[in-house]
């Protein structure tokens, strides 16, 4: 039966598609003037008094977006935009008004109008508006569809240069291609034959009548904007995307509630030219505050001097810099500034008096500082706020952007509430179309649009990703000065999407800095040349950094200037001390230790710290054995445990305010001295277990490193943060002098033939030839110790040289070797992986903006925001109290908030965030956690949640141990964190 209908509905709809044929083929064109507006058909109408009809939305878009024109955009880009339609800045703001507004012709359609059936009726029955059986219900074909479609045929009749049979090359196709894009995802380039039948292939757009009325409305709307002028060609990738943003911007300021219900014209209106003609000059009158008041202007670099932007002087980087890349940038125009320099020496502050210089010579509206982490981007914020009130004027709207910013503390009390911006007025019955209101920057996809911005480098990686709205990234950082911190900490999958990033950043001509503490020559080369090919300089360079130093690429020349080497004022020697260890992390803590073991090794390197006083850090490979470890020592050093200083753990598996509170402590205890006293007094014996997480998220200072063996890279960050501060010799422990040879220690896992031997529990965490290598490198190094800077970049280019197994013999080189090919394999695959996924270079979209939004099979939005290889699950742990009821912590003092049909006050959603913590992803698979309570499905956030029903298990030392049973694992929380069995 269902086969019938289905067969019937296809003869319907194939007899209703020819008939329109027909009927198109022997009518003339209905001439715009002749035809007045039809002020039924609504374009927004949720949360409204009445429907605001189509017309009103499309003029109050185009205003908005010249607003947008004259605030948002540099003269430059105006100039730039306006030569490549081969029209004048004037002509182009208002053709592009005129296509802005036309970004919901779509509307005019039978399903879209259908979704308010009280106004559809209206027209419903109206013989001038006849569509095909079931026309109406046509979902799928949405709003911005139907404006790609009913777009290239009326560009075309105004005069828009066509493509024949190839609508790629049509400039009418192009600007059709690009408003339908405002809902985040481009069309597919239509044919020809579509083109001159949509309406038998797309029976949403409605018979003729509908037809007439899309023309009697571009008519008027082009009447009323002036956009007469007629581009000669289309744009390139670079300004589509920036036209494109505009547009969505404009209308999201557009449909706002509180921007309607003032333009709301009166009953009874019925767009005759004098009361559209008083409707546009009210929209454009309110248009500049609606960007005024979303903060949407352009930041000022003011500053010039080095002192008026910090409050200190420069020291040898910074004062090569400002002595050398003012003249150069003066010279040469904004481009790309790479700075390479060991942890400490003040790269941060020497990247934001480039990005001053550099931003000024471009005319930049502001800048993203692109860090790896949430911690290192929750940690420059407020340096880059400061920076921002001391140095720049004009709007200075500064965003905090990853995914857990709305419960950062700093950010919070940004003089914005927070919490995710609560939903307002919704002003249309299609769910895209939605907009909020209230802190407007803070809305979904909205925070690189402010002029200023810090956050995790994942929110600008997005952009070369086909996301949906990924367009709007790419505009956001279109004119912007990007700042990359720590260059080199990014796999194949990041690399390859920076390298891609770049690509467009170029073509852009935005200015970018790259800091680096540890980048191979290889790599340097690869981002510095991607940069070139986008804008426009395809031969490759051979680009070879100095350490400590900078070097600088111009945009408009694609000329590399000659690295400039620079002094640094952390001149060390690195007293590096390797232990080969058998790898004996799992005996219960405080049973016998063995001889040559690691558990050893620890307790006699950490002996003088807890014998004569003095700080130690020891850096951990995986949480589990950080858990281990810390509770090995608590056993050894009882003491540790009772003194003023402490034994402390930290790692990623907290809960997130109990990670903040073990960070907040550590800063205190071994953060920067903040005080005379401080720097002349050594500080009481303890020792930090820890992961990764201390290379680079934590400016602390240790004066001693206890390091697992890891990559060379990793080492040498671990290593600054040893004896980094100036404290002297009355600061440091007599075990600890001379200050300027801080001492690493790294344990090496060998086997039984002495060889370096990586732990089956590490997993995949390292590629076990880099460590082969490294492990190499520091044996030979060990004796005369690691210079820094010194020695930091040829070791970095020699750990990746392909002649590096040329050096060894025997069954060493082969074992080597296979490893270097296994990880070029896998990086290579990676990296295609990348490329494969992440949207073509700028030069590569020919005429097709699908291709920004274009997926392979398979890929989903949810795939590509997960870091390749990452497998993460999001845990809550609620206590079971004695009388049964869950709390969020052990005391019994938080219930558990369940909300209401509204879901849960942000107070309530903070409280649940915060307890929240990250664990494997295969720790959370085969089984379900406790149920969620009803109102919690309002909250995209909490979606993933997986909620534990923890009860008690005993002690941990002097922490109560809490566990459930999840599956075939028990998952048990206390004093060390999460861990299972």
């Amino acid at each position: 039966m269902g086969s019938v209908l289905v067969s019937v509905q296809v003869r319907m709809r194939c007899q209703w598609g020819l008939l329109c044929m027909a009927v198109m083929m022997k009518r003339e064109s209905v001439s715009p003037g002749h035809v007045p507006v039809d002020t039924r058909f609504w374009g927004k109408e949720h949360g409204l008094p009445r429907p605001y009809p189509v017309l009103c939305h499309l003029l109050d878009t185009a205003g908005v977006f010249g607003a947008l024109w004259d605030v948002l955009l540099s003269d430059q880009m105006r100039e730039k935009v306006a030569r490549a339609l081969g029209l004048t800045v004037a002509e182009a703001r208002r053709v592009l008004a005129f296509w802005a507004g036309l970004h919901d012709l779509g509307k005019i359609t039978p399903p879209f109008q259908a979704q308010v059936p009280e106004a559809f009726a209206a027209v419903r029955n109206d013989p001038a508006y006849v569509f095909a059986p079931g026309a109406e219900r046509e979902r799928a074909f949405r709003h911005e569809m139907a404006t790609h479609w009913a777009l290239v045929q009326l560009l075309g009749e105004a005069g828009y240069p066509g493509g024949g049979r190839v609508m790629r090359s049509a400039v009418s196709h192009q600007v059709a291609q690009l408003l339908g894009g405002h809902h985040g995802c481009f069309g597919v380039v239509l044919k020809a034959k579509e083109v001159a039948h949509a309406s038998a292939y797309q029976p949403g757009l409605g018979g003729d009548g509908w037809a007439v009325q899309r023309r009697a409305h571009f008519g008027e709307l082009r009447r009323v904007t002036g956009g007469w002028a007629v581009p000669e060609r289309g744009l390139p990738a670079e300004l589509a995307v920036i036209v494109a943003g505009l547009v969505v911007v404009a209308d999201w300021l557009a449909s706002q509630e509180e921007a309607i219900i003032p333009l709301l014209p009166p009953k009874g209106w019925r767009a005759t030219p004098e009361e559209v003609d008083m409707h546009w000059e009210r929209t454009q009158k309110a248009a500049p505050g609606l960007v005024a008041g979303a903060q949407l202007g352009r930041a000022r670099f003011d500053a010039e001097g080095f002192e008026e932007m910090f409050s200190f002087a420069p020291n040898a980087l910074q004062a090569d810099l400002v002595a050398r890349l003012p003249r150069m940038v003066e010279e040469k125009g904004p481009g790309l500034l790479l700075v390479t320099a060991p942890t400490g020496d003040g790269k941060t502050e020497a990247a934001l008096y480039a990005a001053s210089v550099l931003g000024h010579a471009a005319g930049a509206r502001g800048l993203f500082f692109a860090l790896p982490t949430m911690a290192t981007a929750d940690a420059m914020y407020p340096r880059v706020s400061a920076f921002t009130e001391r140095a720049l004027s004009g709007e200075r709207a500064l965003t905090l952007l990853h995914s857990m910013a709305w419960l950062s503390p700093a950010y919070a009390g940004a003089g914005q509430s927070a919490g995710p911006p609560p939903a307002a007025g919704d002003v249309s019955a299609d769910p895209a179309t939605v907009t909020e209101a209230g802190v407007w920057l803070r809305g979904h996809r909205r925070g690189l649009l402010a002029p200023l911005g810090a956050g995790t480098i994942d929110q600008a990686l997005s952009a070369v990703l086909p996301l949906t709205h990924n367009a709007l990234r790419l505009f956001g950082l279109s004119d912007k000065v990007l700042v990359v911190d720590e260059a080199h900490a990014y796999g194949p999958w990041m690399h390859q999407l920076l390298s891609r990033l770049l690509e467009w950043l170029g073509a852009f001509g935005a200015p970018v800095v790259l800091l680096s503490a540890t980048l191979s020559g290889r790599t340097a080369s690869s981002l510095v040349d991607a940069y070139r090919r986008g804008a426009g300089f395809l031969e490759p360079s051979a680009v070879e950094p100095c350490y400590p130093g900078w070097m600088f690429t111009g945009a408009a020349t694609g000329e590399v200037c000659v690295p400039r080497e620079t002094d640094s004022e952390r001149r060390r020697t690195l007293d590096v001390r390797m232990l080969p260890v058998v790898w004996d992390t799992a005996p219960a803590a405080g049973s016998p230790v063995c001889a040559g073991g690691r558990r050893q090794a620890l307790r006699e390197a950490l002996e003088p710290v807890v014998a004569q006083s003095g700080t130690a850090l020891v850096c951990c490979t995986t949480v589990a054995e950080a858990q281990q470890t810390f509770r090995d020592l608590r056993a050894a050093f009882p003491e540790l445990s009772t003194g003023e200083g402490g034994l402390r753990l930290l790692h990623s598996r907290y809960p997130a305010n109990t990670r903040q509170h073990i960070t907040s402590a550590c800063e205190r205890a071994y953060g920067k001295p903040r005080s005379p006293q401080d720097v002349a007094l050594p500080r009481p014996a303890s020792v930090l277990v820890a992961t990764q997480v201390v290379e680079q998220s934590l400016d602390l200072d240790f004066d001693l490193i206890v390091t697992d063996l890891a990559p060379l890279a990793q080492l040498l960050q671990r290593a600054g943060r040893g004896r980094r501060h100036a404290r002297g010799a009355s600061g440091r422990p007599p075990w600890a002098l001379p200050e300027d040879a801080p001492r690493l220690v790294v344990l090496e896992p060998v086997g039984e033939s002495g060889a370096t031997q990586v732990p089956r529990t590490w997993g995949s965490v390292y590629d076990a030839g880099l460590l082969q290598r490294t492990a190499h490198l520091l044996r030979e190094r060990a004796a005369s110790g690691i210079a820094v800077p010194g020695d930091v970049q040829e070791l970095i280019d020699a750990v990746y040289a392909e002649d590096f197994v040329d050096r060894l013999e025997g069954a060493v080189q082969r074992e080597l070797a296979r490893m270097d090919s296994a990880r070029q394999a896998d990086e290579a695959a990676e990296a295609h992986l990348a490329d494969m996924v992440a949207i073509c270079a700028p030069a590569d979209v020919a005429g097709d903006l699908q291709r920004l939004s274009r997926r392979e099979a398979g890929v989903t939005e949810e795939l590509l925001t997960t870091r390749l290889g990452a497998d993460s699950g999001r845990v809550l742990c609620l206590y079971e109290q004695q009388d049964n009821t869950l709390t969020l912590d052990e005391g019994g003092t938080l219930p558990l908030p369940t909300g209401n049909q509204n879901g849960l006050l942000h107070a309530e959603l903070r409280q649940v965030m915060a307890h929240m913590a990250p664990v494997p992803g295969a720790w959370l698979r085969g089984a379900e956690g406790h149920p969620a309570p009803p109102g919690w499905g309002k909250h995209p956030v909490l979606r993933d949640l997986v909620l534990l029903r923890m009860q008690p298990a005993g002690q941990d030392g002097a922490a109560a141990v809490w566990s459930c049973r999840h599956g075939t694992r028990t998952i048990r929380i206390s004093g060390v964190g999460l861990e299972t069995s």
